[in-house]
């Protein structure tokens, strides 16, 4: 057994966790890339599907300071008949990698917790200090890297583990690419891409509708970087990208600028603007969008961390 803190248990076993585990190396450069929430890929267990939810600083929106917060949250409920309720006892792990042993959290006495549609999400917003975690004698955080970890347990059923691996990239570099778009009025393709270009060892294309997209059909020309074959990622796979797309102005230097970061994968492989700018400005002579029937678009692209399976 193991010691009962305000309603929930911390205990210690050799065991590693049943259902999943989440390697993170580079944890520090989460914090330094604004990643205040990760959540990891989904698991089955008892016969649902589930998730980690993790705020390496503290889960701001419930006011948590100088901890680490970890939740569990169920996932792909859509499909669930209306009214559900699932009852689920859970443990959620971490590492120590000195002595090689976990670290436990879960609800007091094995309490069970009722995850319904409008309480998706159960965990523990004082998971560890962040001076507990951070410090090298407690063997949580060595290198740069921890692992974490869930038990659910739904009735009796139990399923094989999944696992996935989140790796920051310490100082990535910032890749420009410039595309040069000459006879602009008379593109004729729905959708243009730019040539391949390397950012992070992935592959990318700035994407360019000419009539506009969606929302932006016919009024704006829309902009967006996408992963150039996002068939070649594994299962699993993200990409956490930070990039901005210019459209240059090559009379006066005024460009127009669009920045975001996203997780790109193969179900979500582009980002962009389908109302990046009006066609009424990008056609005004003296914007310098468009000279002499070329345009030019930058594309600038750092990715910060990949997440795949183990």
């Amino acid at each position: 057994m193991g010691d009962e803190i305000d309603g929930f248990t911390r205990s210690v076993s050799e065991a590693p966790p049943t259902h999943y585990t989440v390697k993170i190396q580079s944890f520090s450069l989460l914090l330094k890339n604004s990643v205040e929430k990760y959540e990891t890929g989904d698991f089955e267990a008892g016969g649902y599907k589930w998730k980690l939810v993790m705020y390496p600083a503290g889960n701001k929106s419930k006011n948590v300071k100088e901890h680490i917060s970890v939740y569990l949250a169920m996932e792909n409920t859509s499909s669930l008949p209306h009214g559900w309720e699932v009852y689920a006892v859970f443990r959620l792990f971490l590492l120590d990698q000195d002595k090689d042993n976990f670290l436990i959290l879960q609800d007091a006495m094995g309490a069970e917790r009722r995850f319904h549609r409008l309480k998706r999400e159960w965990g523990f917003d004082e998971f560890i200090p962040i001076k507990a975690f951070n410090d090298a004698s407690n063997g949580f955080l060595l290198e740069d890297t921890c692992v974490f970890g869930a038990e659910v347990f739904v009735s009796k059923e139990r399923s094989t583990g999944k696992g996935e691996c989140l790796s920051m990239i310490k100082d990535a570099p910032s890749i420009k690419h410039v595309w040069r778009i000459e006879n602009f009025s008379k593109l004729r393709s729905e959708c243009c891409d730019s040539q391949v270009f390397s950012s992070g060892d992935q592959k990318w294309q700035i994407q360019l509708y000419p009539k506009g997209r969606r929302h932006g059909t016919g009024t704006h020309l829309a902009v967006y970087l996408a992963l150039a074959d996002s068939t070649t990622l594994t299962p699993g796979s993200k990409i956490y990208a930070e990039f901005t797309l210019r459209l240059l102005d090559q009379a006066q230097a005024r460009h127009i600028a669009g920045k975001a970061d996203f997780w790109f994968s193969a179900s979500n492989p582009e980002s962009g603007w389908a109302r990046y700018v009006s066609f009424t400005y990008f056609n005004k002579p003296g914007n310098g969008c468009l000279v002499k029937d070329v345009c030019l678009v930058e594309a600038e692209v750092t990715v910060h961390g990949i997440s795949s399976a183990l």
